[in-house]
């Protein structure tokens, strides 16, 4: 850990956050007190995780991004052979007394990781692309199994823009998407019968209304019952009631949406949008390959999530289980998104005093 000062932190990168948490621990605790307490709890151990992150010297992680993925996949290997069993899925590993879900820590981490090795890479051949993605295709898999197809959606795209962003050309992409669309058929096979019915919800939205679309259906109706102003925190039928399934979680966008209306709804939107666009500056304004690659991988991570989770709340994405970064109620995703900062802002530091030297 490095001995600059703990309060050299920017705000800009931090205000959205708080505004952020403090709109999810105020919904949660309309919802539970038992979840606001947690929420709370996890919140405390999240601020930490960023202040010692945000203070470590990145350089040191970024020479071990091999060593980081080679202990990734031995992580997620143990999930499947010693992990909690919990509603069909093994996703979840218990430390005193924390369920711990690795595909959600292990994000930032990979995201060393991967901004590590673009970091030397001297060419955008297809020959490296595909090399790049036999690599990350393993992770996939092995969350992919757990099951979690969410997650394992995640990765993917979150890769996809990453080396789009590093520079590989689109034509690549466009060959890549072309073979997906050929082993779509097979690929299919190997869905579990939920997740092809959740696809097959997205397709005909009426299909099921009691069963397979169930969730879908409630989400949209809690976003519209909102109106302009919403019914006010713990008034909301869908999520006080208990009609919208996981409401603190995968849901806490809409039940936002029907206690706080289109204000809160848009709250959330402008909010995520300064937070993104202060990444994004954080990535142009660096001449370092890996500090611009790994901003910029932080960027997607964020967008990603935030645009699926929103959109299968609206209704415009199939609902596959994303949770929304700093909001969603649950230890593993909080203390990731804050890790991901913290490291972030260490980053932000050294470009920051790259610039006052030059300036010198």
């Amino acid at each position: 850990m490095n001995k600059r000062s703990l309060w050299n932190i920017d705000l800009g990168l931090l205000l959205p956050v708080f505004v952020l948490l403090i709109l999810s621990l105020i919904t949660l605790f309309s919802v539970s007190f038992d979840l606001f307490i947690n929420q709370l709890l996890f919140s405390v151990i999240s601020l930490a995780a960023f202040v010692f992150f945000s203070q470590v010297n990145y350089k040191v992680l970024q020479l071990y991004g091999r060593h980081i993925y080679i202990v990734s996949i031995v992580l997620l290997v143990l999930v499947l052979l010693l992990g909690i069993e919990s509603r069909g899925a093994i996703r979840w590993i218990e430390i005193f007394g924390f369920r711990v879900q690795f595909s959600e820590i292990l994000k930032p981490f990979l995201a060393i990781s991967l901004a590590s090795y673009l970091a030397q890479v001297k060419n955008t051949s297809f020959a490296l692309l595909l090399k790049i993605f036999i690599f990350l295709s393993i992770i996939s898999f092995l969350i992919f199994v757990q099951p979690d197809l969410g997650s394992a959606v995640i990765y993917i795209l979150v890769a996809f823009f990453t080396l789009i962003f590093f520079g590989f050309p689109i034509k690549y992409f466009l060959l890549s998407i072309l073979s997906f669309v050929v082993v779509t058929p097979i690929a299919w096979k190997f869905l579990h019968d939920y997740q092809r019915e959740r696809i097959l919800t997205f397709i005909d939205p009426g299909k099921d209304p009691l069963g397979t679309s169930y969730n879908a259906i409630q989400s949209i109706i809690a976003v519209g019952s909102g109106m302009f102003l919403g019914k006010g925190l713990g008034q909301g039928t869908q999520s006080s009631l208990s009609f919208l399934p996981e409401r603190h979680t995968d849901f806490i966008f809409a039940t936002i949406s029907e206690q706080l209306g289109f204000i809160g709804a848009i709250i959330i939107l402008i909010t995520f949008g300064l937070l993104l666009y202060k990444i994004f500056d954080i990535s142009q304004s660096s001449d370092d390959p890996f500090c611009k690659i790994f901003s910029g991988t932080v960027f997607f991570i964020i967008f990603v999530q935030f645009f699926v989770n929103v959109g299968m709340n609206i209704g415009i994405l199939p609902v596959v289980g994303v949770t929304l970064p700093f909001m969603s109620y649950g230890g593993s995703s909080l203390l990731s998104s804050f890790i991901l900062l913290g490291l972030l802002s260490s980053v932000q530091k050294v470009v920051k005093e790259k610039k006052v030297l030059e300036i010198r």
